[in-house]
């Protein structure tokens, strides 16, 4: 009986014609109509049945053969067809093969690893048919479908993979069946327990690929990928390890999470904002080539921008994400992986991948690891193999919660074995920038009389070397400027910075970027204020003014001339005296700046006010002292109009007490006016703390507004008058324990200046896509398609009226431009 053919008696016993079917064809004609070919089905079942039970005895005759062959091949094909034609129509006849599925994973079960390559992707198929087509459940056949991955059939091993990768993905994508993903993760992570490699190895790559999916993204994946690092066969703990270091660097598929893939895009796509008039300039002001560098420049400084934006965007907490994030024991785990370097013996790069786990660790959970410092102290060498890498697992073990006496030893001896006058340049550029990383997080480390001695290293001739002792003093110039000496300080933001002591924590106080929202507003308040003064001056007379500027001070005078001296400057906010003379002279309801004088004041008034600003203290004093000497001069002179600047210095006259209490009110008037002012002013924020979506939206506005203008004045767009702020911030603990440490960066990467024959292959190689250089003459003389308008016009014969009028209008102009310019002589001089 053939495999593809049904018998003749088969078909004329259900009534049919008696025609040859192949098993497509019947396939096709019993899923139209189910119910007319039950016989059929009946048929073929029982055909699967026989040559199944043929197969398992001539495997059973057969079982001394190696390679586990049945004699017959025929059966094993006749076999694997009526189990794929069964399991298309499965769904059809859900009554009829109820046993089907059960029976041929039970097959595949126990005879998987005799059965030919052919047939046992065969049935494999079928049963993923079956699986997919939901007459079998993922949880029934996952550790089937793991067990068939470790037979050594290539092509066996690849369809199981991806096929429960796609199930479990599949399962997911709606939403997320937690009982279902529990129970799936249990029989992988037995299987990942297990001490037999080939099950341990094939479940450790699928919890992977499934974590990379981002479709078991929880912390117990992540914890049995961790857990995998102390698997006792080193197979598994090197792939484990791998896969930790190397996750930051795989890049998501084009197929995983629309969430995930929106995530990347917002996160590379930074906000901007640059200032109207630096790309005005760029454009329009100049000429072509100082615009041509404006543009260069501004291009320059919006990369600049989007590279901070986008780093410091991957720094955060809310994108960044380790499976070491989730260790549910990080310090048992550190410590059980570091216990186990130390004793292992494995090859140099096993124990340089355990090394970077540990540091890696350490950093990122600011662990205590103390005997992880000598361990490395061993290996710090100029000489040693993959010394970077050494280097950067220690940086990235160091963080502010390690006391600085453990790490000490080790930053002594980086330096002494690096940095000195015979070692290497290249070696002095890794010690210096090494040095300067582990005082980025522990800055209690350096001392006075170690800095200045790296920090003539900026003189070496070496480019590496300077590059790297100008870093550490930009460092330093934010940590702690007074352990540089005068010259090397130049212009911190904070003169008086400090490092924190061992323990001290900054705790925030309000939300980030606050600050810069108040500072808008005063700057609002202060332009708003500055105009409500300019409506009141206007009614006040020539003799005197009072003006408020930007910066909330009084200044008391005339319009055309100010007093030198800033000690006339009074808040409202220094004491409490101001407030309680604002009150006692309010009543005095006389304008200052009119002609009339005061009535008449007795002298227990005078003394009583005196005594008032007396209590004051000094300041307030000398304020009145200069009020009154101004006010001497303004009476005195006021008749002829005449400005004259007083020093600050005259003594006190009581000739004129009018004069004197007119310009003491007006002064305490305007300083009164100001404090109400301030005092009316609606806070930022509300009460109780909390910040609107406009107020937030404002934040992030201003803090581009802030990046956009720094950028700018470092690539020099803004001149000298833009705000000069520091290029460098310090990040916070937490950002560079996230951060990892490139080894690659703490080499030195210095561009060798290029040979003649480089620089005439870079000029060349820029000429390709330009065309030879033509005289715009020459391009004139070879235009085609006939003469312009204008060289048309030169060739007209102009009549001779023509002629004379153009002379006549010639001269006109001549006589017109002289008398315009007067008799200035600008010819020759006659003299010398």
């Amino acid at each position: 009986m053939s495999s593809t053919r049904l018998s003749l008696e088969a078909l004329s016993a259900s009534g049919r014609s008696s025609e040859k079917l192949s098993l497509p064809s019947l396939q096709s004609k019993m899923k139209c109509d189910p119910e007319g070919y039950e016989t059929e089905l009946g048929l073929v079942h029982s055909q699967f049945s026989s040559s199944l039970e043929l197969f398992e005895q001539q495997a059973a005759l057969s079982f001394a053969s190696i390679s586990g062959v049945a004699a017959d091949p025929t059966v094993a094909k006749d076999l694997g067809d009526r189990a794929a034609f069964l399991a298309h129509v499965a769904p059809f006849y859900p009554k009829q093969l109820a046993e089907f599925p059960s029976r041929l994973a039970e097959f595949l079960r126990s005879s998987a690893r005799s059965l030919p390559s052919g047939l046992r992707c065969t049935v494999t198929q079928a049963l993923i048919l079956l699986v997919n087509r939901k007459m079998v459940d993922i949880r029934d056949t996952l550790a089937l479908f793991m067990e068939l991955q470790t037979l050594g059939d290539r092509a066996l091993r690849k369809l199981a993979f991806s096929h429960v990768v796609h199930s479990i993905r599949k399962m997911n994508q709606k939403h997320k069946n937690e009982a279902t993903n529990r129970s799936l993760q249990n029989v992988l992570f037995s299987l990942l327990q297990q001490e037999e490699e080939t099950k341990a190895k094939q479940s450790l790559i699928m919890l992977c690929e499934l974590h990379r999916r981002k479709v078991w993204f929880d912390d117990r994946t992540a914890n049995a990928i961790c857990t995998a690092c102390f698997h006792p066969a080193s197979r598994i703990m090197i792939a484990a390890l791998s896969f930790l270091l190397d996750y930051e660097k795989i890049e998501d598929d084009s197929d995983s999470d629309a969430s995930s893939s929106d995530d990347e895009l917002s996160r590379q796509s930074p906000h901007v904002i640059l200032s109207k008039g630096a790309v005005y300039k760029a454009h329009h002001q100049g000429t072509s080539a100082s615009k041509k560098k404006k543009k260069a420049k501004l291009q320059r400084a919006i990369r600049s921008m989007k590279k901070q934006q986008r780093l410091s965007s991957d720094n955060s907490s809310s994108n960044y994400y380790s499976p070491l994030n989730h260790l549910k024991d990080a310090q048992g785990f550190a410590e059980k992986l570091f216990s186990r370097l130390q004793t292992c013996n494995e090859r140099f790069e096993v124990k340089m991948m355990m090394l970077k786990v540990v540091a890696r660790t350490v950093g990122l959970h600011h662990l205590i690891l103390l005997n992880f410092y000598p361990f490395i102290q061993k290996y710090v060498q100029p000489h040693q193999r993959d010394v970077t890498t050494l280097l950067a697992a220690a940086v990235q073990a160091c963080h502010d919660m390690v006391p600085p006496d453990a790490v000490e030893p080790l930053f002594k001896q980086i330096v002494n074995q690096f940095v000195h006058d015979r070692s290497r340049p290249e070696a002095i550029a890794v010690g210096i920038n090494v040095v300067r990383e582990i005082c980025l997080r522990m800055p209690l480390l350096m001392n006075e009389d170690l800095l200045q001695d790296l920090v003539l290293y900026k003189k070496s001739h070496e480019k590496a070397v300077s590059a790297a002792a100008r870093s550490l003093i930009s460092l330093f110039r934010e940590l702690c400027p007074s352990m540089l000496v005068k010259k090397d300080r130049g212009r911190p933001s904070d003169p008086t910075a400090r490092p924190m002591a061992y323990g001290e924590i900054s705790v925030a106080s309000a939300v980030p970027g606050v600050e810069l929202l108040q500072n808008d507003d005063d700057d609002e308040d202060d332009d708003n204020i500055g105009s409500d003064e300019d409506i009141d001056n206007e009614d006040s007379d020539d003799g005197g003014s009072i003006g408020i500027d930007n910066d909330n001070s009084v200044s008391i005078g005339s319009e055309n001339a100010t007093s030198d001296d800033e000690e006339t400057h009074a808040s409202t906010d220094d004491n409490e005296c101001d407030d309680e003379s604002l009150d006692g002279d309010s009543v005095l309801g006389e304008d200052s700046s009119s002609g009339e004088d005061f009535d008449e004041v007795s002298g227990d008034e005078v003394d009583e006010d005196e005594d008032a600003k007396a209590d004051c203290g000094d300041d307030n004093v000398e304020v009145h002292d200069e009020v009154n000497t101004i006010s001497e001069t303004n009476s005195d002179e006021g008749k002829t109009g005449s400005r004259v600047k007083i020093s600050a210095t005259r003594k006190r006259k009581f000739t004129d007490l009018d004069g004197q209490i007119n310009a003491a009110e007006t002064s305490l008037r305007a300083l009164k006016k100001l404090a109400e002012t301030k005092l009316s002013q609606p806070p930022s924020d509300s009460a109780d703390g909390i910040l609107s979506n406009e107020d937030f939206h404002r934040i992030k506005q201003l803090k581009a507004k802030k990046e956009a203008k720094v950028a700018l004045t470092k690539h020099g767009l803004l001149g000298k008058g833009g705000e000069k702020k520091s290029a460098f911030k310090v990040p916070s603990s937490d950002q560079l324990g996230i951060k990892r440490v490139d080894p690659a960066k703490l080499e030195a990467h210095v561009k060798q200046k290029l040979s003649k024959e480089e620089r005439l292959a870079l000029v060349k190689a820029g000429r390709e896509e330009r065309g030879k250089y033509q005289a715009r003459a020459a391009i004139k003389q070879k235009k085609t398609g006939g003469s312009s308008n204008k060289q048309k016009e030169h060739r007209k014969v102009m009549p001779m009226a023509a002629k004379r009028a153009k002379v006549q209008r010639s001269r006109q102009d001549k006589k017109r431009k002289q008398g315009r310019f007067g008799k200035q002589f600008r010819g020759k001089k006659a003299w010398k």
